[in-house]
């Protein structure tokens, strides 16, 4: 398990961008789930929808993305690459499809699992589920790159 304090300490991104709580399973190299809790205070429900919120497709993808940079991280960390000057860019989205809303009181689970990788390069399959687990939000394959910053 990866707490909220390690997740800072390998992502770039902070509040109101960060889009990981925890992180649950970790396969190095292969996949892995990690959560966010989603909640009526967070700001992009002033506007998405107001008297209907809808947790927006974009974020979900941001999330999914936000995952994968924690296991490439993780991954490449293991193969003893140093990552002090380091950043994860996303390349592509691609085939993404929405097929169920999240709303606020959902616990939105990410699962990635790698595609494959060669040196900087990581394409990946990423899956958004809520219901604990039971209902797919969100899918996408992604590509990424890491850079220096």
């Amino acid at each position: 398990m990866i707490d909220i304090n390690e997740i800072l300490s390998i992502l770039p991104h902070r509040f109101p961008f960060l889009l990981i709580d925890r992180v649950e399973e970790l396969s190095i190299g292969e996949s892995i789930k990690a959560y966010k809790n989603v909640t009526y205070n967070e700001q992009i429900f002033q506007g998405h929808f107001p008297g209907h919120p809808i947790y927006p497709g974009v974020m979900i993808i941001e999330g999914l993305a936000q995952a994968g940079g924690v296991l490439a991280f993780k991954s490449m960390e293991k193969d003893g690459v140093d990552l002090s000057d380091k950043v994860v860019y996303f390349m592509s989205i691609d085939n993404a499809k929405f097929r169920n809303p999240v709303r606020p009181g959902d616990k939105l689970e990410y699962r990635i699992s790698v595609i494959k990788y060669r040196g900087r390069i990581w394409v990946l399959k990423g899956e958004a589920y809520i219901n604990d687990g039971a209902t797919l939000a969100a899918q996408a394959e992604l590509q990424a790159m890491i850079m220096d910053k």
